[in-house]
């Protein structure tokens, strides 16, 4: 079991990155709340989970304990995969979770792409108490304020540029449908447009995860 990992972070995209140690680079996916601290050139400590199927083995890395710990729990609930229970802490943090799960929230569930009624109420049988009590004061955000991913080679957008697809791309592999994650972009990318704002598309992606999070799917 490969409980973490430290070492230079070689590159960050939208939905992994890569971390040399001891001269191997490792391969990670990891949520747009854990990227967004990455810098390339620096050192990082990520906690990990290594997923084992029998055509593929996975490293998953997380910011904290915590929300490794809950990716694992999240797994063992039926139906829950690794990118399912990755798309939910994309969506929530574990604090989040443990709300919806406490009262039941299906609404707060299904927000999370691939998941449905009955798979959200699965979870809530599934997982019940099995993430602990709500910790700390994590206010109801998914996201933390926009970051830059590395300090060389960030992309941002523009008028007239369009680097959206990524970040549909991106969305598509979390579990939404193209349309939505369409949808979502177009909105995000007006939003940042009326407010004189150009971000980077890491903050792109995490502003659209909150979009479609927030009920607005088509």
């Amino acid at each position: 079991m490969i409980a973490s990992l430290r070492g230079t972070v070689l590159s960050v995209g939208l939905t992994g990155a890569v971390i040399e140690t001891g001269g191997v680079g490792m391969s990670i996916q990891a949520t747009p709340t854990t990227l967004s601290g990455l810098r390339i050139g620096e050192e990082v400590l990520v906690h990990t989970e290594l997923v084992v199927r029998e055509d593929s083995l996975t490293l998953f890395g997380f910011t904290d304990v915590d929300e490794r710990d809950s990716f694992r729990t999240l797994m063992s609930a039926k139906g829950v995969g690794a990118k399912l229970a990755l798309a939910m802490l994309a969506v929530h943090t574990p604090n989040m979770l443990r709300r919806a799960i406490a009262s039941q929230d299906v609404a707060a569930l299904t927000r999370v792409p691939g998941l449905g009624p009955k798979g959200a109420q699965r979870v809530i049988l599934d997982v019940a108490d099995k993430l602990g009590p709500v910790t700390g004061d994590d206010a109801d955000t998914a996201m933390p304020a926009a970051k830059a991913i590395g300090d060389k080679g960030v992309e941002t957008f523009s008028e007239g540029a369009q680097p959206s697809a990524d970040v549909v791309a991106a969305l598509v592999q979390l579990g939404w449908n193209e349309a939505s994650a369409r949808q979502a972009v177009t909105a995000v990318e007006a939003d940042y447009a009326e407010a004189g704002e150009n971000p980077d598309m890491a903050a792109l992606l995490r502003a659209s995860l909150r979009w479609l999070g927030g009920g607005n799917r088509g």
